[in-house]
């Protein structure tokens, strides 16, 4: 019996020293299978937008924090909207300035045009997502469809400005930087065309 009593004690040593190696779950960490359902629902919602790809590429990302919440997802991609505009007001507001040096009056006058048109459509997606975070859910539903009204309203009315923003160059002669600002603006516009689709479905529902 005494040969067996260090064994034991290396056994007991060893089963406590991997209980105590085990990785403890963070607190509200969300489980493996909730994140998965969150997936699931950004692909679905996705696959009805007219650019699913881009869609779930730029969404996935915030499984967590969108869950299966329609009004999460609309907001997430508004967010995301409102950054990729941003991001273009700031890209034509710089290559406009040297733009103005250049040779082409009409390539310079559209650049800033395409720059106001950003500029406002920055605003507008601003308002909408203020409006959506204000909505509560104890609005009742002629409340709720007020403000959905204005959260469209705004929406759609950025996603004119960010078209009209490649109407001036339609005078322009081809060259990079009219391919490059109109692709951009391309690329832009449909970040904000996905995010106006989860914003209709939402309001359809006629309840927050």
């Amino acid at each position: 019996m005494k040969t067996q009593l260090p064994e034991l004690l290396l056994s007991l040593l060893c089963a406590t020293l991997l209980f105590h190696l085990q990785p403890i779950p963070a607190v509200g960490e969300p489980e493996p299978n909730g994140t998965t359902n969150a997936i699931d629902f950004i692909r679905t919602s996705c696959g009805t937008t007219l650019y699913p790809d881009i869609c779930y590429t730029s969404l996935s990302r915030y499984a967590n924090a969108i869950q299966q919440n329609p009004a999460r997802l609309a907001k997430v991609a508004m967010s995301v909207s409102l950054a990729k505009a941003k991001r273009m007001a700031a890209y034509v507001s710089n290559i406009s300035r040297q733009a103005d040096y250049g040779a082409d009056p009409r390539a310079s006058a559209a650049l800033h045009d395409c720059f106001t048109n950003f500029g406002d459509a920055v605003d507008e997606i601003r308002g909408s997502l203020k409006q959506m975070r204000q909505l509560s859910g104890g609005a009742g539903a002629e409340s709720f469809s007020f403000q959905m009204s204005n959260v469209q309203t705004w929406m759609s009315a950025a996603l004119t400005d960010e078209d009209t923003c490649t109407d001036g160059f339609q005078d322009v002669s081809d060259g990079s930087v009219k391919t490059d600002v109109c692709d951009r603006v391309a690329r832009a516009k449909k970040f904000t065309s996905n995010a106006l689709a989860f914003v209709n479905s939402y309001a359809a529902k006629g309840t927050p």
